[in-house]
C-alpha cells in the first residue's frame, strides 16, 4: 500500500491549463499567478543572466518577436502547501493540435474571457474540448479595468453558449476607471486594490465589510448602490455553488479581476487551488488507473525539439499518472516492447530546466531523448497498460515546402521529420508527381510560418512555401489492399501519401469530398489515420 506520504504528494498535485481566445490577456495571467505564486519577482521579466525582458512563458523567439504563444510550455512552482503544473496553451487563432494534446494533461482548466468581448471563437473551440473530456472548467473574466459588458450579461452568455451553469465566487466593484475591486461572496468581505507601476508587483490590497462607512465613501455613490444591487440579485437568484456539478463540467465557479493591474489575482488563486481537483483516475486498456497506486505509470503528451538552441536535444513531455517517478527507472514502452531507462529526466519552467530525481501523480517530467517515443506513448512499471490514445485532428490548411538548395538536403529532412514527430504539422506526398516536394498539413496556418522559422535557425535551411489554398480536406482512404487499389479519383481530388505511406485523398470542396465517398463505397474515408 501507499504509504501516507506518498498519498499526500499525490493529493497536493494541481496540474491545469489556460484556454482563451487571443488578446484576452492569458500570457499575463499566467504572468501574475507566477508573480503571486512566488515564482517571479517581476511580472514580465525572468531573472536570467542578462536580465532579459520576456514573457516567462514564451521560449521561442518567433514568440517573442510576434507577441504571442505558438507552443505549449510547462511551468511548476509551489504555492501554499500545493505542487503546481501550469500548463501554458497557445493562444493564438491559428492554434495547432498542440493545444489539444496538452488538455490531455490537465486535471483542470481555467477559461479566460475578454471583460467587453466575452465568449469568442477559440474559446468555444477549447471549451468544447474540455467538455468532450469531461475536465472541469474554471471561468476567470479578465480586463474589468477596461470598459465592458455587464457582468450580469457575461454570465448569462456563458450559461446558454456552452449549456453550463455558472456561479460567481467573486462580483467586480465598479468597471473601467472606477473599477476599485472585488467583492468575496464566500467570505462577504470587499477586496478593494491599489494601483502598482505597469502592474509589475504585487497590488495592495484593503479588505472591509460591505456596510463599512470607510468603505461606502471611497467609491462614487453610483458604484456602491450598484454593487449592492447586484450583491443582492446573486444572492436571491443565483446559483448555489456544487461542488459535484463542478468536477463533472456542469457548472463553472465566475471569478472577475484584472490581470494586468493585479486586482483580484491572489484571491483567485487561492480559491482556485481549493477548487481544482487533484490528479485524477485515467482510462488505459487495464480500467481506470488510480494516481494513488503503487506502480508508475506515464503518457507522452507532446514532444519538442532544440528548446536549448545550444545543445539541440528533443524533450518528451510525460504526464505522471501513477506512482513515483524516479530517475534513473527502467520502465516499459508497450509500443516498441523495449525496457528505456530514464535517465535524463528534467523540471520545466519555460525554457529553463533542472534535473528532477522524483515526481508523482499530476507531475509534468521533462524527458530528453532521441527519436524513441512518440506523441500517444504509455511508460509503465509492472503489468503492461496502456492509455487512451491521445486524438488527432484532421487538417484544415495545407502548403507545398520547397528546399531551393540541393546541398542542404540532409538538413530539410532532418528538420522535416524532426517537427514532424513533434505533431505540430502532418507530412504527405503527392504520388503524381516526379517531385519529391512535401505537403505540409496543419489545423492553423500559423504552423508554416513556425515550420519555416525554425527549419532556418534550427538547421540554417532557406525554405519557399506555395499555400495550396484550394485544398479543403484530407481523408484518409481505409480498406482492404485490393480495394484501395480499385480507388476511383475525380477531377477534385489528389492522391498522397503521408510519411508512413498511408494513402490520403486531398480534396477540394464539400461537394467533391461527397462525390468521392459516393464513387468509392468499397472503402471508408476517414478525416485522421486512426
Amino acid at each position: 500500500m501507499p504509504t501516507m506520504s506518498f498519498a499526500s504528494q499525490v493529493q497536493k498535485r494541481r496540474t491545469f491549463a489556460i484556454i482563451s481566445h487571443p488578446d484576452a490577456g492569458k500570457t499575463t495571467l499566467t504572468e501574475k499567478l507566477l508573480l503571486y505564486g512566488g515564482a517571479l519577482n517581476l511580472a514580465g521579466s525572468v531573472a536570467a543572466k542578462k536580465q532579459q525582458r520576456q514573457a516567462t512563458s514564451d521560449w521561442m523567439a518567433l514568440e517573442r518577436q510576434r507577441g504571442i504563444s505558438i507552443s505549449s510550455t510547462v511551468l511548476n512552482f509551489e504555492y501554499d502547501g500545493f505542487h503546481i503544473n501550469l500548463l501554458d496553451t497557445p493562444g493564438h487563432q491559428d492554434f495547432s493540435e498542440d493545444t489539444y494534446r496538452t488538455l490531455m494533461a490537465a486535471d483542470s482548466v481555467i477559461m479566460l474571457l475578454d471583460n467587453a468581448k466575452g465568449v469568442e471563437t477559440q474559446t468555444k473551440k477549447l471549451y468544447q474540448v474540455c467538455k468532450k473530456r469531461g475536465i472541469p472548467v474554471v471561468t476567470f473574466i479578465n480586463k474589468l479595468d477596461r470598459p465592458g459588458r455587464e457582468p450580469l450579461e457575461l454570465l448569462d452568455e456563458v450559461e446558454k453558449l456552452f449549456a453550463i451553469r455558472t456561479c460567481a465566487f467573486n462580483w467586480p466593484i465598479g468597471m473601467g476607471d472606477t473599477f476599485k475591486g472585488v467583492y468575496d461572496r464566500r467570505e462577504k468581505q470587499l477586496h478593494t486594490f491599489e494601483r502598482t507601476s505597469h502592474g509589475k508587483y504585487k497590488a495592495p490590497v484593503s479588505v472591509g465589510d460591505v456596510h463599512d462607512a470607510a468603505v461606502k465613501a471611497s467609491m462614487p455613490e453610483y458604484v456602491y448602490d450598484q454593487l449592492v444591487e447586484e450583491i443582492e440579485i446573486l444572492d436571491m437568484a443565483g446559483e448555489e455553488f456544487s461542488t459535484d456539478l463542478y468536477l463533472r463540467g456542469e457548472m463553472t465557479p465566475v471569478f472577475f479581476g484584472s490581470a494586468a493591474n493585479n486586482f483580484g489575482i491572489e484571491l483567485f488563486l487561492s480559491q482556485f487551488l481549493q477548487l481544482a481537483p487533484m490528479p485524477t483516475h485515467r482510462k488505459a486498456s487495464v480500467g481506470e488507473v488510480d494516481p494513488a497506486a503503487d506502480n508508475f505509470s506515464g503518457f507522452i503528451f507532446k514532444i519538442q525539439a532544440n528548446m536549448d538552441p545550444q545543445h539541440r536535444d528533443r524533450i518528451a513531455f510525460m504526464r505522471v499518472c501513477s506512482g513515483q517517478f524516479a530517475r534513473d527507472m527502467q520502465v516499459k514502452h508497450p509500443r516498441s516492447g523495449k525496457i528505456i531507462r530514464l535517465s535524463h529526466s528534467h523540471r520545466l519552467f519555460g525554457q529553463d530546466r533542472e534535473t528532477i530525481n522524483e515526481a508523482y501523480a499530476g507531475d509534468i517530467v521533462g524527458l530528453s531523448s532521441n527519436d524513441q517515443f512518440a506523441i500517444g506513448d504509455t511508460l509503465c512499471v509492472g503489468p503492461v497498460v496502456e492509455f487512451e490514445p491521445i486524438p488527432t485532428f484532421s487538417p484544415e490548411c495545407f502548403a507545398l515546402l520547397r528546399n531551393p538548395n540541393p546541398s542542404k538536403y540532409k538538413q530539410f529532412q532532418k528538420g522535416i521529420d524532426q517537427l514532424r514527430q513533434e505533431g505540430a504539422i502532418q507530412v504527405m506526398y503527392f504520388q503524381d508527381s516526379g517531385q519529391r516536394n512535401p505537403v505540409l498539413a496543419a489545423v492553423g496556418r500559423l504552423q508554416f510560418e513556425v515550420v519555416q522559422y525554425r527549419l532556418q535557425s534550427e538547421y540554417n535551411v532557406e525554405t519557399q512555401i506555395e499555400h495550396l489554398m484550394e485544398y479543403t480536406h484530407a481523408r484518409w482512404l481505409v480498406g482492404e489492399p485490393a480495394d484501395l487499389d480499385k480507388v476511383e479519383w475525380i477531377v477534385n481530388a489528389r492522391k498522397t501519401e503521408d510519411a508512413d505511406g498511408r494513402p490520403v485523398a486531398l480534396i477540394k470542396g464539400e461537394w467533391a469530398m461527397n462525390y468521392m465517398v459516393e464513387k468509392n463505397p468499397h472503402i471508408r474515408l476517414q478525416d485522421t489515420p486512426y
